[in-house]
């Protein structure tokens, strides 16, 4: 083995060791073949949130370990059940109920953004920073209704969800003809044209500007800075041609929430299978239809005031999402990507019923990790861990340098749980 061989190998083992950090350990074999050696694996992140949270009862185990008795929210998960974490006391310390669900991701809410200098970006965005133009779509985000609010970029910019299924699949699947190339060539020229021109503009004003003035020019210019980022990624990928649709075209037509949600995961799956995208998101709106489940309104039955029938009601719809997540989970191990891919599922919301946004509904799986089952994290206050913690571990399993997210106060360490 040449010595150059020997610091690859020492490299990736120290991180295999930092990356232990996440509080489950990566299991991943050395390969000495010195083309992969010096190829990194391709990852990938998904993010699936829920806007009403999921009932604590029925979702956390009552013991911790490999050997917990599954809820009936986790139950659907059982195939999985050695590649996921549960973990239980985390969260980003927020209060607000349905405005502080926006933070699940970010782990600040919008109205705090202006004091962190990465201001309220979500996990998915940081990640789809780090891919960069690597691949068309630096994220794909999805949502199951309208209003939904998780994903946000570094200049505190919402990004809305895809909600139609036809309109992702013809932009992962359908090439444009050239004279629709032209025009969108065009379309990004002028835009590029527009914003070199605010950007110079915003030059000049900021020699007039007091302290507190050139503050927010300074959040107005790094929105600009994404918007050209973006433009340019999109310059890069016009006349590429789109790999080729592995399933019959997703067409425009009326179709229930329930079928959506399957949909969305079968199209994710192929969207990271084809190296479309390496991160992908899929949020479940307040407006969830849960009638075509026969149940009552979602809203309503998540304010349940502890009663029994609405429990169970709420045990019908949990149970339903976390089965569509198993199905995807089995997707991305036919696909053998699934590796290689880490899921992370939950809530800005736990109680619905208390709007509490305490001790969130969290669980992690893929990724080639070696999982704990249930986590039990530290409920007293002074030992309590962030949850923004664990998503900087994800990051950095991710292949981010990043050394803080959000309201981080270190990586996801055993340390910090023993």
């Amino acid at each position: 083995m040449t010595s150059s061989m020997r610091a690859v190998k020492t490299h990736l083992i120290d991180r295999r060791k930092f990356l232990s950090g996440l509080g489950v350990t990566l299991a991943l074999p050395w390969l000495e073949s010195s083309a992969m050696a010096n190829t990194p694996r391709v990852r990938r992140l998904v993010c699936v949130g829920n806007h009403l949270g999921f009932y604590p009862g029925n979702f956390f185990p009552k013991a911790g370990g490999k050997d917990y008795v599954a809820t009936s929210t986790i139950k659907p998960l059982e195939g999985h059940r050695d590649d996921l974490t549960v973990f239980s006391h985390l969260d980003h310390e927020l209060n607000g109920g349905h405005r502080a669900v926006q933070g699940f991701l970010t782990s600040i809410k919008k109205e705090e953004a202006a004091g962190f200098p990465a201001k309220n970006i979500s996990l998915d965005q940081a990640a789809a920073e780090h891919v960069g133009s690597a691949t068309r779509f630096p994220s794909v985000n999805t949502g199951i209704y309208k209003g939904t609010d998780m994903c946000w970029t570094r200049a505190g910019v919402h990004v809305p969800p895809v909600s139609n299924p036809a309109a992702l699949f013809r932009a992962l699947f359908v090439n444009l003809p050239a004279n629709k190339r032209e025009a969108a060539r065009a379309r990004l020229k002028h835009h590029g044209s527009v914003l070199d021109a605010l950007r110079e503009s915003a030059r000049a004003l900021n020699r007039t500007l007091n302290i507190a003035d050139r503050n927010k020019l300074d959040q107005y210019l790094t929105s600009v800075r994404d918007v050209e980022r973006r433009l340019q990624m999109s310059r890069q990928w016009i006349d590429q041609p789109k790999p080729r649709a592995p399933i019959d075209e997703v067409l425009d037509e009326e179709r229930q929430h329930l079928d959506e949600v399957a949909l969305f995961y079968e199209l994710m799956a192929l969207a990271l299978q084809t190296d479309s995208t390496r991160v992908a998101t899929l949020e479940t709106g307040m407006g969830f239809r849960t009638s075509e489940l026969d149940l009552d309104s979602y809203h309503g039955i998540s304010h349940h005031g502890k009663a029994p029938g609405r429990i169970d009601q709420l045990k019908v719809v949990e149970s339903f999402l976390t089965s569509k997540l198993s199905g995807f989970m089995d997707r991305l191990k036919e696909a053998q990507i699934f590796d290689d891919t880490l899921v992370v599922f939950g809530s800005g919301m736990s109680d619905g019923s208390s709007h509490s946004n305490r001790n969130l509904p969290v669980l992690v799986a893929g990724g080639g990790l070696e999982h704990q089952g249930h986590l039990v994290c530290p409920d007293e206050q002074h030992k309590r861990v962030p949850l923004s913690n664990l998503w900087l571990s994800v990051l950095q399993w991710f292949g981010s340098e990043s050394d803080q997210f959000g309201r981080s106060t270190g990586t996801f360490s055993p340390m910090e749980i023993g």
